[in-house]
């Protein structure tokens, strides 16, 4: 009887300690959200135009989901392809391919593409850019495709975490210039997760 007390004591215990961890999850990317609602509703911050400002409340989302948080695989290419990725302008920024994500959504196997830039920004030098497209597209999301950041660090012990994951500056201001999805990072199936459309 001891022993089975014990083993539900620590069962208790566990969950206890899960939820908890789940709700200090959740909260994290809620603070996430609200720092990013205040930064859009704010003029000197804000990337909206003029006309969609003087409205704006709130950046719609999918309610947070664990299943979107992901571990992964890293694997790294040597002697990636650079080239010219495609934006929504006439310019074309130059990346070079610096490895891929594999991982596992329903027990089902996709990867995605790593890109660094060839020319970095000052500070951006250990950034790995990650522009994907999924079958939410054009309908609850962006047409144009999200996207999420990384870093070389990152890479130690990747994690994907598709509640994270934003929409170009292009889905709220066409005077931005905003890289396109390359086709291989196209996902076959629906990341109900993260940022949604502003505007149909």
């Amino acid at each position: 009887m001891k022993l089975k007390l014990y083993v539900f004591l620590v069962i208790n215990l566990m969950t206890a300690n899960l939820l908890k961890a789940q709700n200090n999850y959740i909260e994290e990317i809620n603070q996430y959200r609200d720092s990013l609602n205040k930064a859009f509703a704010h003029p000197e911050t804000s990337i909206l135009k003029a006309e969609y400002l003087t409205t704006f409340k709130e950046l719609p989302y999918f309610p947070v989901n664990e299943k979107y948080r992901i571990k992964a695989k890293f694997i790294r290419i040597k002697n990636g392809k650079t080239f010219e990725m495609l934006t929504s302008t006439s310019r074309k920024p130059v990346y070079t391919v610096y490895g891929k994500l594999v991982f596992k959504i329903d027990d089902k196997t996709y990867e995605l593409y790593l890109y660094k830039p060839k020319d970095p920004k000052p500070g951006y030098e250990n950034w790995l850019f990650c522009p994907f497209t999924d079958l939410t597209n054009g309908e609850e999301t962006y047409g144009g495709g999200r996207y999420l950041d990384f870093t070389t660090t990152d890479m130690k012990n990747p994690v994907i975490d598709f509640n994270m994951c934003y929409n170009p500056y292009c889905a709220y201001n066409d005077k931005y210039s905003c890289p396109v999805p390359p086709k291989e990072n196209f996902l076959n199936l629906r990341i109900e997760a993260g940022v949604k459309k502003l505007h149909d």
